[in-house]
């Protein structure tokens, strides 16, 4: 539809406004960091992903780049500078070192959905992670969780395009928020891992909800106002 259409076409001043408005105290030029280091984090993890081999043959989403973009643009529109800066640190240092941090991060994936073939051929060649690293990510997921949940209830029809929220619910078909986010923190540098804990530490504290603002920004991509309206249509 013509409306369909409008919304499309408004998708990049879309983007350009949640990015300025993603932290007022930056003032212009910090803005304009902000987009920059998006944009290359896109481009970085988009290489990687078209690099990821899935199982039973090339995924569909890996032919879908604005629905990537719009997806990856939603998570990393609330982040601050120097978490971004530090995240597109990590994958420029995995592409020199021969590593694919997307091709690990659904490896990782695997342990809860696939956990034999995850013991058997994946398991040998991923880093290992501390016990004291994997108690830091433990806490941040039950944080996130918590936010998901939260959400799911207070827009449950937004809510039900989610993934299943919790790593019970996993299968070899779907994979839950907690694994997905699981598997991402896995994929972290220490450094990058120490600021993210630190900013999903400052948003509790400030009372906000990380899901909340990432799916707002999802929402207003796809050219509603906000939240409810996405609820209501």
């Amino acid at each position: 539809s013509a409306h369909h259409k409008r919304r499309r076409v408004s998708a990049q001043s879309v983007r350009e406004r949640e990015t300025m408005s993603a932290t007022t105290s930056e003032g212009a030029t910090g803005a304009q960091e902000r987009q920059r280091l998006i944009a290359t984090i896109i481009d970085l993890e988009w290489g990687q992903f078209q690099r990821t081999t899935n199982q039973g043959g090339r995924a569909a989403c890996q032919g879908n780049r604005p629905m990537f973009e719009q997806m990856r643009f939603s998570q990393f529109t609330p982040w601050p500078c120097e978490l971004l800066a530090s995240y597109r640190a990590d994958l420029e240092d995995a592409n020199r070192e021969g590593r694919n941090l997307v091709t690990e991060k659904y490896a990782r994936m695997m342990e809860s959905t696939d956990p034999e073939t995850y013991a058997r051929e994946l398991a040998p060649y991923l880093p290992e992670l501390t016990a004291e690293r994997m108690v830091h990510q433990e806490r941040i997921i039950t944080q996130q969780v918590a936010w998901a949940r939260a959400f799911m209830q207070r827009w449950p029809k937004l809510g039900a395009a989610m993934r299943v929220l919790t790593t019970a619910q996993d299968t070899p078909e779907q994979t839950s928020f907690e694994t997905y986010l699981r598997g991402e923190l896995g994929t972290y540098s220490i450094r990058t891992l120490a600021l993210y804990g630190g900013f999903v530490d400052a948003l509790a504290s400030a009372g906000r909800n990380l899901t909340e603002e990432t799916v707002g920004v999802t929402v207003r991509l796809a050219g509603f106002d906000g939240l409810d309206e996405g609820e209501r249509a």
